[in-house]
């Protein structure tokens, strides 16, 4: 492995793959996986941001050696920053489910017979071919009119993770979004979106502040410990950003 100085004055460790990692300084967004899998290199060797983008933005000033994040979200990053590339071998491959509160069983019996549904008549997929395969002139997704009055569920997300959950305006939009959309519609609830730091959305869930933590979660056992999860909706992979 090539190390050479860089104008900070510390030494760049130059990674090819997951194994170098070892010796990198890299930088993951505080409480995701990425940081749970990054952490065991020591922490000599990650760095933590409160968003994903900040930490892309310190790998392109040099500030550290690789950024590990969700595969979707990295490639509108290298798409926005150029010089930065995606890595061939995946860092890690992991399961997205919906975060819900240990004591919401029913909750969770409903959301999982929701996501079924969605699954079986097609929703779902067309929802992903819209925001991962070819985008479409038209939305993924349209509200329904339908009968709500079963409330509201509130749904705890991180608006920094295109294409799951991001911006647009004012407006939080993205596959999780428009997946909770048609789970609610057949629920007969309003989904209201609360958008959070992201190491806070399981706490938000615990404590009942929010109904469900939807933001590409994966399923760990130590988040076991304190939530629920539904049934698994979507593969994703963590992935090494670097500079070309």
């Amino acid at each position: 492995m090539s190390l050479s100085l860089i104008a900070c004055g510390r030494e760049k460790v130059a990674v090819n793959g997951p194994d170098d990692l070892e010796l990198a300084l890299t930088g993951v967004q505080l409480g995701t996986t990425g940081d749970i899998y990054v952490s065991d290199f020591g922490e000599a060797h990650t760095e933590r941001f409160n968003k994903g983008y900040e930490a892309v933005q310190a790998l392109l000033q040099g500030k550290v050696d690789a950024v590990v994040i969700d595969d979707q979200p990295a490639k509108t990053f290298v798409a926005e920053n150029k010089g930065l590339k995606i890595l061939d071998e995946e860092f890690a491959l992991e399961e997205y489910a919906i975060a819900i509160n240990k004591e919401n069983t029913q909750l969770k019996d409903d959301i999982n017979a929701a996501l079924k549904e969605i699954k079986a008549n097609g929703t779902f997929d067309r929802i992903v071919d819209y925001y991962i395969g070819q985008e479409q002139d038209t939305p993924a997704y349209t509200k329904k009119d339908v009968d709500r009055s079963n409330g509201t569920l509130v749904m705890a997300t991180n608006a920094e993770f295109p294409p799951y959950e991001y911006r647009e305006g004012d407006k939080i939009t993205g596959l999780d979004v428009d997946m909770m959309l048609a789970v609610c519609d057949i629920l007969g609830m309003e989904l209201k979106i609360e958008d959070m730091q992201f190491d806070s959305i399981i706490a938000s869930v615990i404590s009942g502040k929010a109904d469900v933590g939807v933001a590409g979660l994966t399923v760990t056992e130590d988040r076991l410990k304190s939530v629920d999860f539904s049934d698994t909706y979507y593969t994703g992979k963590q992935v090494i950003i670097v500079a070309e």
